[in-house]
């Protein structure tokens, strides 16, 4: 199998496990994995926050780990890299303010690239204006933003994931095992016992 060079854009809040596991997930199955935050360095931190599903009308928000970034925001380019993806939690949200993200995020989106994103990942995708016509899956409280951007939102239990032509989302961190797997097809990756 080819090495892959894939892209993980994030920033302060971002999900803990939305960050993590697929971070080491990628690395272990052989890809060369960076991670990039706007105004941040290779060796600075982000802050991650934990959310659970513990029988409210919505999740809750605890202070997960501090994620050390391997690679600089400054110059990074799509041309460098086979794919994008997009965590969730709240770094989102603040991250579609940026223009150089969401110019970042197109460029993918224009090269035909494969883009995962997961739970608020999606809002990336809505505010670049890159999903029309597209099935995507995004945490419930985003279907409004997935609808908006004209995609067709994907109502999926939370371990669910969809795949519509070169994008893999997933409604939250249990879908993990489901958007891994289906990001990992669409990349080509062969993994054999």
């Amino acid at each position: 199998m080819a090495e892959k060079r894939i892209l993980i854009i994030a920033g302060d809040f971002v999900e803990d496990y939305e960050i993590m596991v697929p971070f080491q997930m990628l690395l272990l199955v052989g890809h060369k994995v960076d991670v990039v935050s706007p105004g941040k360095k290779a060796g600075e931190q982000i802050a991650t926050a934990i959310h659970d599903f513990e029988g409210h009308q919505t999740y809750t928000e605890k202070r997960g780990h501090n994620f050390t970034l391997n690679a600089t925001y400054a110059g990074v380019a799509a041309d460098s890299y086979d794919a994008l993806v997009i965590p969730g939690g709240r770094a989102p949200e603040q991250l579609s303010t940026d223009e150089s993200v969401l110019d970042l995020v197109r460029a993918f989106v224009e090269s035909g690239k494969p883009v995962a994103a997961v739970c608020h990942g999606p809002q990336l995708l809505a505010a670049a204006g890159v999903i029309s016509g597209k099935k995507i899956s995004a945490y419930p409280a985003c279907r409004a933003e997935v609808l908006l951007a004209g995609a067709e939102y994907q109502s999926l239990p939370m371990d669910g994931a969809v795949t519509d032509g070169q994008f893999v989302t997933g409604p939250a961190w249990p879908a993990h095992p489901a958007w891994i797997g289906q990001f990992l097809k669409v990349l080509g990756t062969q993994i054999t016992p």
